[in-house]
């Protein structure tokens, strides 16, 4: 669709969506006190390691924008989506490790209006237009809102984080069926797992999650440590490491993906 903004349709009844893959600074570099550290907290290879689902005929859409740009799985009206938690805004002003991103001032109010109306909507357009798409031809589409993180950020969590981190929006924006299903994948692969707890789901899932109009919203968030080493100080020179030719979590995630296809055509109901 753009430089920045990757659409592979699919007929299945399944979208997969990478909203914080990229590492393009959207043409605002200079106001960064460091390109790198505007890039460091992406989720990175994340697409990547999803690439098997465009097999299966799921729909993809990814940015290709840093989320220190700004942040298309927040709230667009600056809300948090965790009160009273450590967190980082709909343009992120320090690094997940409370690092400043900006050399002077942060983005003030006519800056994150523009680069909402040049990225987050765009985004979200083309989200909302996929979902509506196969809806026409399908009961039940499950958005699967793909994410990764590096598994110790001690601002953000304590200690390690499970390997998988499963959000349904404490159960809102999915069929319980749906949930259990993959809760269950998780517990077979014998890595740590856990469902609705530091991660919950950020905007993209509370927002289009409507089970009662056939829309299944989840947030998958993976640790990095199953797909890529990590180092224990992270450097310019090392950082991001390279995607493991074969990442030990890829065969737990082909079959969530595989339940979530499964639920989406309705032969688990």
């Amino acid at each position: 669709m753009s430089d920045w903004l990757h659409v592979h349709r699919g007929e299945a009844p399944l979208v997969v969506a990478f909203p914080h893959g990229g590492s393009g600074l959207g043409g605002v570099e200079p106001r960064f006190a460091s390109p790198w550290l505007a890039r460091r907290d992406a989720d990175w290879w994340i697409a990547e390691l999803y690439e098997f689902v465009r097999e299966l005929g799921a729909t993809t859409i990814a940015t290709e924008v840093s989320r220190a740009v700004i942040d298309v799985n927040r709230d667009p009206s600056g809300a948090s989506l965790y009160p009273g938690m450590a967190t980082t805004e709909l343009c992120p002003t320090t690094t997940f490790d409370g690092t400043r991103l900006y050399r002077a001032f942060d983005p003030e109010d006519d800056e994150i209006a523009w680069r909402r109306g040049t990225f987050f909507d765009p985004y979200h357009a083309a989200l909302a237009a996929e979902i509506a798409r196969l809806r026409e031809t399908h009961p039940r589409v499950v958005l699967y809102d793909a994410h990764s993180i590096r598994s110790r950020i001690p601002r953000l969590f304590e200690g390690a984080l499970p390997q998988f981190n499963l959000g349904t929006n404490n159960g809102a924006a999915c069929d319980p069926l749906l949930e259990a299903a993959l809760s269950e994948v998780c517990a077979q692969s014998g890595q740590p797992w856990v469902a609705n707890g530091r991660f919950k789901g950020g905007w993209t899932t509370r927002h289009y999650g409507a089970p009662a109009k056939g829309v299944y919203a989840v947030q998958m968030e993976l640790a990095m440590r199953g797909y890529m080493d990590e180092p224990a100080d992270l450097s310019e020179a090392n950082w991001p490491a390279p995607l493991h030719e074969n990442p030990a979590i890829l065969p737990t995630l082909k079959v969530l993906i595989a339940a979530c296809l499964t639920f989406a055509e309705g032969t688990s109901a």
